[in-house]
C-alpha cells in the first residue's frame, strides 16, 4: 500500500481570465468539484476562487494522476455549468493549470489563504499571483503565455 503526504494547490482560470463565475453560482460549483474530488478519494481542504479562477487545496489519492484529475474536474464542471446555466456567457476553462506542492505544516496558512481569495485579490491580480507562485516554486515560464 502506498503512503503519501503531499498537499496540492491547484489553480485554473476561465478562458482569457474572463470574470464569468459570478458569486451567486460559485458555491454550487465548489460543492460539485468537492463531490468529484471525494469520488476520486482525494482529501479536500479548501476550494475557493474569484470570478476568473479557482484554487483547490487537496491531497491526491496515490492512484490518481494530477493531469487526469484536473482534466476530469474541468470537463465535468464545464458540462455541469452549461447544463445548469450556472454562469451566463460561460467561456469555459483556460488551457493548462498550475499545481504547487506543500508540506502538511503549511496547510493552515494555505487554507486561510484560499478561504480569503476575494480579499487577497483586491491587492494582487490573479495573473500576478499565478506568476508569483510560479517564481516562488522555481517553475520556468514565458510570461507571454500567461494570459
Amino acid at each position: 500500500m502506498p503512503f503519501t503526504q503531499i498537499t496540492y494547490q491547484i489553480i485554473f482560470s476561465t478562458k482569457r481570465r474572463l470574470p464569468a463565475m459570478v458569486e451567486k453560482g460559485q458555491q454550487a460549483l465548489y460543492r460539485y468539484l468537492y463531490g468529484i474530488l471525494k469520488e476520486k478519494k482525494c482529501h479536500v481542504y479548501q476550494i475557493n476562487g474569484t470570478e476568473n479562477h479557482l484554487d483547490i487545496l487537496t491531497d491526491l489519492h496515490p492512484s490518481t494522476a494530477l493531469a487526469d484529475l484536473v482534466k476530469d474536474l474541468k470537463v465535468a464542471s464545464s458540462l455541469m455549468i452549461k447544463k445548469e446555466t450556472l454562469f451566463a456567457n460561460w467561456p469555459g476553462w483556460q488551457d493548462g493549470y498550475g499545481a504547487f506542492t506543500y508540506s502538511k505544516e503549511a496547510r493552515p496558512t494555505l487554507i486561510a489563504y484560499v478561504k480569503n481569495q476575494n480579499e487577497h485579490h483586491k491587492k494582487e491580480s490573479s495573473r500576478d499571483e499565478y506568476m508569483r507562485l510560479l517564481r516562488e516554486h522555481g517553475v520556468d515560464f514565458d510570461e507571454k503565455y500567461i494570459i
